[in-house]
């Protein structure tokens, strides 16, 4: 669940309070989202896919919670991403963003994110992850942009290629230690 504080701030005073804070918060649209705490699963699908992901890439590029920013008054926490070269707290210019679904915040990112990160002008892909079954939302920039929705992957046995990196996430490496839910006929 997300729950949304009665606080606006401009990005720098944002970036200020939120150091040194165990909770975790982002900045949508100018207003302070407080994030709820991760499960177990989802820490480890993190964990697989940035390991995953420093494999085949060079690890100082591959960085899990690290501040995005999304747009003019937003400031997002992505679970992976692949950044060319940030800041020390924010960077605009990843290649790759990786959310893990959590139930509370599916159509979170599945729609608002989605909408804000398709709009930075070097993203090549944005994945979400779903936790209790081998499942993926896959949108892969062409040479024309963007599709118009996700490639939806799923599966132990597939794989997510992601050209602009030359790079492929194997679901069952993805998933590697995760108990499943079983998948429903």
């Amino acid at each position: 669940m997300n729950v949304q504080l009665p606080m606006r701030l401009d990005k720098p005073a944002f970036l200020a309070w939120v150091q040194g804070r165990e909770e975790r918060y982002e900045l949508a649209d100018g207003r302070v989202v407080m994030m709820t705490g991760a499960s177990r699963t989802h820490g480890l699908l993190v964990l697989n896919i940035a390991m995953l992901l420093r494999g085949q890439l060079d690890p100082r590029s591959v960085i899990a919670d690290f501040g995005l920013d999304a747009g003019p008054k937003t400031l997002r926490y992505p679970d992976v991403m692949v950044d060319r070269a940030g800041g020390d707290y924010t960077t605009n210019d990843p290649v790759l963003l990786i959310e893990v679904l959590s139930p509370s915040t599916e159509a979170l990112d599945l729609g608002d994110k989605a909408a804000e990160y398709l709009r930075l002008p070097n993203l090549a892909a944005y994945i979400v992850m779903a936790q209790r079954e081998a499942k993926a939302w896959a949108w892969l920039r062409d040479t024309t942009g963007f599709p118009g929705g996700p490639a939806v992957i799923a599966g132990l046995d597939k794989v997510i290629a992601i050209p602009a990196l030359s790079i492929e996430l194997v679901l069952a490496e993805v998933y590697r230690g995760i108990a499943l839910d079983e998948p429903s006929a």
